[in-house]
């Protein structure tokens, strides 16, 4: 007898389901599912009493986490913002959409500007978001899902770009904003140290951005540690 296949069924927590939120707010019922994903999916409910919130330079730049837009109105009452500028990318999830909206619907410029937490800092994205800093209508708040990593990159890039030092960057990637240094997200750290190894004193932090940073050899010098990085990637589920 020749084998015979048996059907195979795959169990029901296995099988494709479809997103919960398509990424609009335009269909009837939409809202409700954008504020389900943002609470329950992106984490947001975390992040109602934890703000993450920080001055970067005090009456022109903060940080915080992805904002509720209630949380933004607040803020953009209290410090006079004009600009967000979203450090995650533009995402299909209800925190993305919401927070889309309310910067809209406030008045608030909305600039999209994707870096990673976990890889080298790229080259282009640096010299893209200097760009980018350079016209920017102040004051402005960044974010990022969890205030900690990629918001401590580009604050640290913004007290760079203002003239700071690299010992006060690397303030920006701290424990009190939830950045683990020995994880996988330690490689934002490298980064500032070693353009104060290599060139700080020497030669302008973007020149050497531009001309000498090499982020593959930043790669393969950079060793995380297993144990901080497994909290941080799966106890945590840091993004």
């Amino acid at each position: 007898m020749g084998h015979i296949r048996r059907p195979f069924f795959l169990p029901p927590c296995a099988r494709k389901q479809p997103a919960l939120f398509d990424g609009t707010l335009a269909a009837p019922g939409s809202r409700r599912r954008a504020w389900i994903d943002s609470l329950f999916v992106d984490h947001a409910v975390f992040r109602l009493p934890w703000t993450n919130f920080a001055a970067v330079i005090p009456g022109k730049v903060y940080r915080c986490n992805h904002p509720t837009p209630r949380r933004l109105a607040a803020a953009t009452r209290r410090y006079g913002l004009r600009t967000l500028v979203n450090l995650r990318g533009h995402r299909r999830c209800g925190s993305d959409a919401l927070s889309r909206e309310a910067a809209s619907r406030i008045g608030l410029t909305h600039l999209d500007m994707a870096f990673e937490s976990r890889g080298a800092p790229h080259r282009d994205r640096i010299l893209r978001f200097a760009a980018m800093y350079a016209t920017l209508d102040f004051p402005m708040l960044m974010h990022c899902k969890s205030g900690a990593d990629r918001a401590g990159l580009a604050s640290g890039l913004v007290i760079l770009f203002e003239g700071g030092t690299a010992e006060q960057a690397l303030r920006q990637l701290s424990w009190r904003f939830g950045h683990f240094n020995r994880s996988r997200t330690g490689i934002l750290d490298a980064f500032f140290l070693r353009y104060r190894h290599e060139a700080e004193g020497r030669l302008p932090f973007l020149d050497w951005v531009r001309d000498e940073y090499d982020e593959a050899r930043l790669r393969r010098d950079f060793v995380a540690g297993r144990l901080a990085s497994f909290i941080n990637d799966q106890v945590l589920r840091r993004e």
